[in-house]
């Protein structure tokens, strides 16, 4: 890297001179009209290992990492010429009286080949700058803030000499200016601020792609979202429309007498879902601790101490498997409303959806992934059991208890209606219960394209829900789906500690069954697959203080869980959940 160093250093534009800084500037300006700032300035001498705009020549053999090591070492000596004349390339602050979107606001009605230049037109801006042109005495920048872009007009005629000759020589697509001057409209009706001064508040030290190519390594976009958002601001607006989403999501709760409460992210037991936790160890208190995979136990012990409506909008954790609709990582909203039912929760989704689609969009009807979607409310309410029988023609509910003959009209049904399934989870499936929801699953999700409020489940797979009142074997819970994916998951809660014990208890033992069953199969193919069965198993415990919880009394309450990043997703348009997490997991390069 040094010897790089010393070797551009003595590239035409950049030599040293024993003058002043200024003056430096002048004599490596004086034959020089840089069209970008990656290229040395002489045209009659040119790095020879380096084409225009960091662009391969034909025959060469540098790679494209060299050639931005290049550009950085160049940058580099720039940000010692600019210390060595008195100039701090990296600034402390700038008093800005204007953001690029309030300008392009105010001077709309500026007419073109127009200046405004009272007292009152005087403007201090901010911002990076992403392009740059510069013909001899003229130069054109533009410069984007976090409101939008503005052009920058600067004429040697109408700035001193100093800092017209340090854009020229100094300043690279990149860097962080400060500009002070008036508002001028161009001949061409382009919205401009009249240079007077310019300062560079922070010299940007690695070149930004391509701005024709861009960031096109999916990966890459997700490994260094900075660089993603400078290219792309489509890609930053998402960010912001998710933050319109929470704060109007926040807003609603509160309105409604909603209060926000924080609960434990290191848990002792992992509750309230049924997930494989991530793991971790508390050095201090010498156990292991899990990472939340839920916030729904906690919030309910708020219920018991009397908050009668709660919520949380928090980081949930699953050591499971990443997807284009899922992340070990993702926030959610809980709320638990005592004295309410699964009805309420329902009327509650249709609002908070609805307000979000309206903060985002400024209408309940959306384009996702260009498939029309209505948001208006009421949105379609049916139970799982009725559309399982929808798309198969079979009544589960009429076998009773006699799984066997349920699974041989299931299997009937996949090998005469559709294309090859893996039925194997049909065979392995315990109860009616989980058989309809293995069905429901495998054919009736992707149907639901509209929102629709699936409700009524069993029991089987609901441990948390409180049993329907008239529909026995089932629940009063609902899932919305919307797109063929769930979006928001719901109950009437179980109050009665007897029986929320009873339903935990029975829950383990599925669990470990579930376990022992996958091991036992992996014995038989061999070491790599028990290896790959013992590290996917996990152990799923009971929550005693929960119980205990419940036995001072908890008075009827239903609760609500909606997943934030896949609301973002729909709202936006955004065809996977990496898209709307600023930092998604990825692996370690």
């Amino acid at each position: 890297m040094l010897a790089r160093v010393g070797f551009v250093a003595r590239l035409p534009g950049f030599r040293r001179c024993e003058r002043s800084l200024l003056s430096s500037l002048r004599c490596n300006a004086t034959n020089s009209v840089p069209q970008t700032s990656e290229k040395p300035e002489s045209k009659s001498v040119r790095n020879p290992r380096v084409s225009e705009g960091g662009r391969r020549k034909k025959g060469a053999d540098l790679d494209s990492t060299s050639s931005r090591e290049d550009i950085r070492a160049v940058r580099l000596k720039k940000v010692e010429e600019l210390r060595a004349g008195g100039f701090e390339p990296y600034g402390y602050t700038w008093d800005r009286t204007h953001f690029a979107v309030e300008l392009q606001k105010k001077y709309v009605d500026l007419p073109s080949a127009t200046e405004a230049n009272e007292e009152k037109d005087h403007v201090a801006v901010a911002g990076r700058i992403i392009a740059r042109r510069v013909f001899g005495k003229l130069a054109f920048l533009t410069m984007r803030d976090d409101s939008g872009d503005i052009q920058l007009y600067c004429e040697k005629a109408k700035m001193m000499d100093e800092p017209f000759d340090l854009l020229k020589t100094s300043l690279d697509i990149g860097d962080f200016v400060g500009v002070k001057g008036t508002m001028k409209r161009t001949d061409k009706g382009e919205l401009s601020v009249m240079v007077g001064e310019i300062s560079i508040l922070t010299k940007s030290l690695i070149p930004l792609p391509d701005k024709w190519h861009g960031l096109t390594d999916v990966e890459k976009r997700y490994r260094q979202r900075y660089v993603d958002m400078i290219m792309n601001p489509d890609v930053a607006t998402v960010f912001r429309n998710r933050a319109k989403i929470t704060s109007e999501i926040r807003r609603h709760m509160e309105s409604l007498g909603y209060l926000e409460i924080e609960t434990p992210v290191l848990q002792g037991e992992a509750g309230g879902a049924d997930a494989r936790p991530f793991v971790t160890h508390h050095n201090a208190l010498a156990q292991d601790m899990y990472l939340r995979i839920a916030t729904e136990l906690h919030l309910k012990r708020m219920v018991v101490g009397g908050f009668e409506r709660v919520f949380e909008i928090g980081r949930i954790f699953r050591n499971e498997g990443i997807s284009t609709r899922h992340n070990p990582e993702f926030t959610s909203i809980e709320l638990y409303q005592a004295y309410a039912d699964y009805h309420d929760m329902m009327n509650l989704a249709e609002e908070l959806v609805e307000r979000c689609a309206l903060a985002v969009n400024g209408s309940t009807s959306i384009t996702y992934q260009e498939t029309e979607i209505s948001l208006q409310r009421p949105w379609k309410r049916a139970t799982m059991h009725s559309l399982v029988q929808e798309v198969t023609g079979i009544d589960f509910a009429s076998f009773g208890d006699d799984i066997e003959a349920a699974k041989d009209a299931a299997m009937g049904f996949f090998e005469g209606h559709l294309e090859r399934h893996d039925t194997g989870t049909i065979m392995k499936s315990p109860s009616i219960g989980h058989l309809v929801n293995e069905i429901f699953e495998m054919v009736v999700e992707k149907t639901l394209i509209q929102p629709t409020f699936v409700m009524d489940h069993p029991v089987e797979i609901s441990p948390l829900a409180k049993p329907h009142r008239s529909k026995p074997g089932l629940v009063e819970r609902f899932e919305l789906f919307v797109y063929g994916r769930e979006m928001a998951n719901a109950f009437s809660e179980l109050t009665d500690p007897i029986e929320q014990r009873a339903r935990f208890e029975a829950q383990v033992q599925t669990h470990n069954a579930t376990m022992a069953a996958a091991a036992e199969y992996a014995k038989a193919k061999g070491d790599t697959a028990l290896a790959s069965a013992a590290n996917d198993a996990y152990e799923v415990g009971m929550d005693e203080d929960f119980i205990t919880a419940l036995e001072y009394g908890m008075p009827p309450t239903a609760g609500m869980g909606i997943g934030i990043d896949r609301l973002v997703m729909l709202l936006t348009d955004s065809a996977s959940i990496r898209d709307v997490i600023a930092f998604p997991v990825l692996k370690h390069q």
